[in-house]
């Protein structure tokens, strides 16, 4: 990581940034600035509930040309889950119509995130039970490859089992193979469910090594 390059914690003042950077990664890692009429729609789902409803565990990696990436997730994600049907979704479903009238093969881009605003998929029972905790990372391209990723990662991992985590769950895009490897590289396994469900999803879960210090 660049000397330049410092993790913190988030504040209130990098939404935006974060916003941003979850448009020019969220197509399969790539930009999708092109793909969305609304630039907010990936973060109000990847990103800003978390900063704003679970800073402490909401970080960002910041290099001289501005934040770049960030880190977020939460030790329970079944009680996650919960938080948002009653403290983040009912505003943003008064805001963005149900395009429930669309066949899903003709739903746009905005169209798909406000279907998910509106009927968001639980995480699999048996996912929950196994390793309810989970996280999202995103990195702008200046600081991927050079270790901002793992660093982030090992911090956030580290506050996350001083709450009490002990397993932990990210769920990726089969198409961001990117993505794929760095999880893989870190611990992470593919997960196989018992109903076996497919589809853009792959779930991966990480069991730390014992001991006080997460290692990646």
């Amino acid at each position: 990581m660049s000397d330049t390059a410092q993790i913190r914690p988030f504040n209130e003042g990098d939404l935006d940034a974060c916003y941003a950077i979850s448009l020019a990664t969220g197509h399969a890692g790539s930009d999708a600035s092109d793909l969305y009429r609304d630039p907010k729609m990936i973060g109000h789902i990847y990103i800003a509930p978390y900063a704003l409803l679970e800073p402490g565990l909401t970080l960002v990696v910041e290099d001289r040309d501005g934040v770049a990436g960030f880190v977020a997730g939460v030790v329970d994600t079944a009680a996650w889950e919960e938080k948002l049907e009653r403290d983040w979704w009912p505003t943003l479903r008064r805001h963005y119509a149900d395009p429930v009238d669309v066949h899903p093969d003709r739903q746009t881009a905005d169209q798909r995130r406000a279907s998910m605003i509106h009927h968001p998929a639980p995480t699999p029972v048996e996912i929950l039970a196994r390793y309810p905790a989970h996280l999202h990372m995103n990195l702008l391209p200046r600081l991927q490859r050079r270790g901002a990723g793992t660093l982030l990662l090992g911090t956030w991992l580290s506050a996350a089992r001083a709450r009490g985590a002990v397993s932990f769950h990210v769920g990726v895009n089969r198409q961001n193979l990117g993505a794929l490897r760095f999880w893989s590289t870190h611990g992470f396994s593919a997960l196989t469910l018992k109903a076996g469900i497919a589809g853009r999803t792959c779930w991966m879960g990480y069991d730390p090594p014992s001991g006080n210090q997460v290692i990646v």
